[in-house]
């Protein structure tokens, strides 16, 4: 699985993305690519795709080891145009992708069981666009939804696949601490 995420540094002049290729059946990372772009977008609430996909694409690019699905953090469906920056990212790539969020962009939903693996629907709007979803026992949710080339019920299991005991799956979580690194000058 390959995990995505990006940061702004600390001008707010540059995209920071990396991209951390995760190996689920023997638990590492096998490669990491990252990308360094001006910002190009100005900032538009709802529309970030087009100020952080082009660092993004660029990282996930890089990566010369076949994968299979790309997570990223951010929203897929569970947009309020139903295109976050994993529909963005999936569709230019043309590969499948899931967004993996923190936190509910839009819709509602009620609180899954306490257990791991426990799943409740994100609806927005009458439409399920996403799934709150409990990754480990007794811990807050991640947002869960389909970016592109996917099902619901496949994001579901392969961000439960990716687990490594902690909120976030492996591959996003890898990418979140590369960006973090590459931020603070520690990552080069």
């Amino acid at each position: 699985m390959l995990g995505a995420d990006c940061a702004y540094s600390a001008d707010g002049q540059r995209i920071i993305a990396a991209a951390v290729l995760w190996d689920v059946a023997l638990g590492r990372v096998v490669e990491t690519a990252s990308a360094v772009l001006p910002v190009q977008a100005p900032y538009i609430p709802g529309f970030l795709s087009f100020r952080e996909a082009p660092a993004v694409i660029k990282a996930v690019r890089k990566i010369r080891t076949a994968w299979d699905c790309l997570l990223l953090d951010g929203h897929g469906l569970a947009h309020p145009r139903r295109c976050g920056i994993a529909t963005f990212v999936g569709v230019l790539l043309d590969r499948p992708a899931a967004g993996i969020a923190k936190s509910v962009l839009v819709g509602r939903h009620d609180e899954p069981g306490a257990a791991r693996g426990s799943h409740s629907p994100l609806v927005h709007r009458g439409e399920v666009v996403g799934a709150a979803l409990r990754t480990r026992d007794g811990v807050s949710c991640v947002f869960v939804s389909v970016g592109h080339r996917m099902d619901l019920a496949g994001v579901v299991a392969t961000a439960l696949a990716c687990g490594g005991g902690y909120r976030l799956p492996e591959p996003t979580r890898q990418a979140d601490r590369l960006v973090a690194a590459l931020r603070s000058g520690s990552g080069r």
